[in-house]
């Protein structure tokens, strides 16, 4: 059970129904799983979607690459609402199925390109270890460049931010659908 109330848009206030109208004029159409619970604090809400908006829309990473990155993350902190979010996402972007079902289950995926193989390796490095090594580095600086690199740990922050913030709060996956972790 969330441990938060749920948002009740003809109960917002000026400030927030604000957040909320922009939201639901961007990119995401909807104000739906950790925007629900941002909206609590308007500001905080505020600021939170539009790095979202540009980490997921406007990062410049191929949407399979990005969509892998927020996988890894979500998979790493558990956060069964992201994963049921984005895993469909994430293999309409191009992401090979048997990739991401290997990446739910804990288990190492084979990609058949070096730029999702570099991308899985800094992601994982990075979230198992707190740092990177030299060679993981410099395979995903040669994957992405220098701005995508910056754009990747980005990404992979804010998705932290949008997993601690489903599982501190304990989101609910929609009515029906399967916890893809199991626990």
């Amino acid at each position: 059970m969330q441990r938060i109330e749920d948002i009740v848009p003809a109960e917002l206030d000026a400030e927030q129904e604000r957040v909320y109208e922009s939201i639901v004029a961007g990119p995401r159409g909807v104000v739906q799983g950790p925007l629900r619970i941002w909206l609590h604090s308007p500001q905080f809400a505020d600021r939170a979607q539009a790095l979202g908006a540009f980490c997921r829309f406007g990062s410049g990473l191929e949407r399979r690459l990005s969509e892998l990155a927020i996988l890894v993350t979500g998979a790493y902190w558990k956060a069964k609402f992201e994963w049921h979010a984005h895993a469909p996402i994430g293999i309409e972007a191009g992401l090979d199925p048997l990739a991401v079902e290997a990446i739910r289950s804990g288990a190492t995926p084979l990609f058949a390109r070096e730029d999702e193989a570099a991308v899985y390796a800094f992601a994982r490095e990075l979230l198992e270890n707190r740092r990177v090594s030299d060679a993981t580095y410099a395979r995903a600086k040669d994957a992405l460049g220098p701005r995508g690199l910056v754009n990747l740990v980005g990404i992979l922050g804010y998705y932290a931010l949008i997993s601690m913030t489903l599982v501190a709060f304990e989101v609910a996956l929609p009515e029906g659908a399967a916890n893809p972790f199991g626990d």
